[in-house]
């Protein structure tokens, strides 16, 4: 399952088609209704692995969220988080009560569960479309932080018995947030500043220790009483900030975690589902969709960033970008492990829902940019920088790989005017590898080997990222080089090997602006 699992990647990226709904593919027809024949019915089950699944997915997409670009992007996504999902989940909740008859007990769950835009879906489809830097930090910071306020609602819902008043709700959701956010915030902080001064004995025990930090982040959250979801985003996005050693092998590592994770997830909700149930409820989530698609969630998207006078365009691309995927599944499980009224029809209906309108909303995103002229893909992409510390020296290998469009191109060794204590040893290119000269003319493609004490090894590195944005004129046209952390998949990262991505992800990863 897993080798048929990773040939539907290539499928996946060759298509255009979300990979997860490959995977549920893979799962209905290991199903008892498919060639496998496989009877499994545990939603509690699925709904334990989905969450652990959930924080690993969300721990990848922190951990290569660029904090240059998801700064600017926090108060709106902040605004869709939450105004944005309370006038979603209203007007999906009307729709689903008034156009299908559900009971508005079932409406309400059913709104709350499809206002989650899915972090696993946002990640592997927006990092292939070449879109400005404050959509993609937008969208993907609200796939982050949606989940905590929906999976509150959508508990305070599916509860036997009388349901919060909304002050009480809304309070409620507002502590727990704050909790996640104060615990994140503090364990990634913490995180990184034992990894940065502990020099561990072998380089891939810190993937492990990264990926570990970040879970106990959910688990700490979780304990506070507060939101674990976004504990973990938060944490991971720290972590991703914070320029920690070996950086091209934890996100490699938390890749092949993100992978897996998305892989078993959709798999066993595939499994979860009975196909032959699902035709009943199909025109309800069809229609539920439509009034999701084309009502609620532009709505949502013009009242949550009315006061940030976003231009149109962008408005557009973002009410069509906010793709479902596991997670609204996975929150369809908790109806059916409390055991109300309509749990099967409402888990149906929201299979349905994901499944079709992922497969529409999916592949058409990039024409849509392209329509709305919302291309980014002219910009300089940054470097992409690996550092390697040598503690018993007191220095830093910094690899510097130079991406195609970067401005660093045609300039002389001598004209980086590194700062003293910082030289560039060692020039890649086309697989030989040369000791440069001060006159020697940097091409693009290539890696450097830069040795920096230890006092410098920041000045190093900002110095280089400032001539690859601005060329050797970078000082004196303003260009400072901000160092920029983290991988995004959003967001620099990048290996010893490739250049970086502005937006990389262990799910379709891409050189950008």
């Amino acid at each position: 399952m897993l080798l048929i699992a990773v040939v539907a990647v290539r499928v996946s990226s060759r298509s255009g088609l979300p990979s997860l709904l490959l995977y549920l593919g893979i799962g209905m027809a290991l199903g008892q209704d498919g060639i496998g024949g496989l009877g499994f019915d545990d939603a509690e089950l699925t709904q334990v692995i989905g969450y652990a699944a959930l924080v690993v997915i969300l721990a990848e997409g922190g951990l290569g969220t660029q904090w240059k670009e998801v700064k600017p992007a926090l108060p709106a996504a902040a605004a869709l988080s939450t105004v944005g999902i309370a006038t979603s989940v209203g007007i999906t909740a009307a729709g689903a009560h008034y156009l299908v008859g559900l009971e508005w007990q079932q409406a309400l769950i059913i709104g709350a569960v499809v206002s989650s835009t899915d972090a696993a879906a946002v990640f592997s489809v927006l990092r292939r479309v070449p879109l400005p830097s404050r959509v993609t930090g937008v969208l993907e910071a609200e796939s982050g932080f949606n989940d905590a306020p929906v999976v509150i609602l959508v508990v305070a819902f599916s509860t036997v018995g009388p349901i919060d008043s909304w002050y009480m709700l809304v309070g409620k959701i507002a502590l727990q947030l704050a909790i996640g956010a104060t615990v994140g915030l503090a364990v990634g902080w913490l995180g990184a500043y034992g990894i940065r001064h502990m020099a561990l004995p072998a380089s891939g025990l810190y993937p492990i220790a990264v990926m570990a930090i970040a879970v106990a982040a959910y688990a700490a959250g979780a304990l506070a009483q507060g939101s674990g979801f976004l504990a973990v985003y938060l944490a991971a996005m720290v972590l991703g900030n914070a320029r920690l050693p070996h950086w091209a092998a934890t996100r490699g590592f938390a890749d092949g975690l993100g992978w897996l994770a998305q892989i078993g997830m959709f798999v066993l909700l595939g499994l979860l589902v009975t196909p032959s149930d699902l035709l009943p409820d199909a025109l309800p989530a069809i229609v539920v969709g439509l009034v999701l698609t084309m009502v609620a969630r532009p709505v949502s998207v013009l009242v949550s960033l009315l006061p940030f006078r976003l231009p149109w365009q962008e408005q557009t691309l973002m009410s069509w970008a906010g793709l479902r995927g596991a997670v609204p599944i996975i929150l369809a499980t908790i109806p059916l492990v409390t055991g109300i009224e309509g749990s099967d029809r409402i888990f149906n209906i929201v299979f349905v829902l994901v499944v079709v309108y992922t497969l529409v909303q999916g592949p058409t995103l990039p024409w849509l940019a392209k329509a709305l002229r919302l291309g980014d893909s002219s910009e300089a992409a940054d470097l992409g920088i690996e550092s390697a510390p040598l503690e018993r020296l007191r220095g830093h290998l910094l690899s510097v790989a130079i991406p195609p469009k970067s401005r660093m191109h045609g300039v002389e060794v001598g004209e980086l005017r590194l700062p003293p204590g910082a030289a560039v040893t060692l020039v890649v290119r086309s697989g030989k590898s040369f000791v440069p000269q001060p006159n020697t003319v940097l091409m693009r493609e290539d890696e450097l080997l830069v040795v920096a004490t230890d006092p410098v090894r920041d000045a190093a590195e900002q110095r280089l990222r400032a001539v690859g944005q601005g060329g050797k004129l970078a000082g004196w046209l303003g260009t400072g080089g901000g160092t920029r952390g983290g991988a995004r998949g959003g967001r620099a990262s990048g290996t010893a090997t490739g250049p970086a991505s502005g937006r990389t992800s262990g799910r379709g990863k891409r050189t950008s602006g």
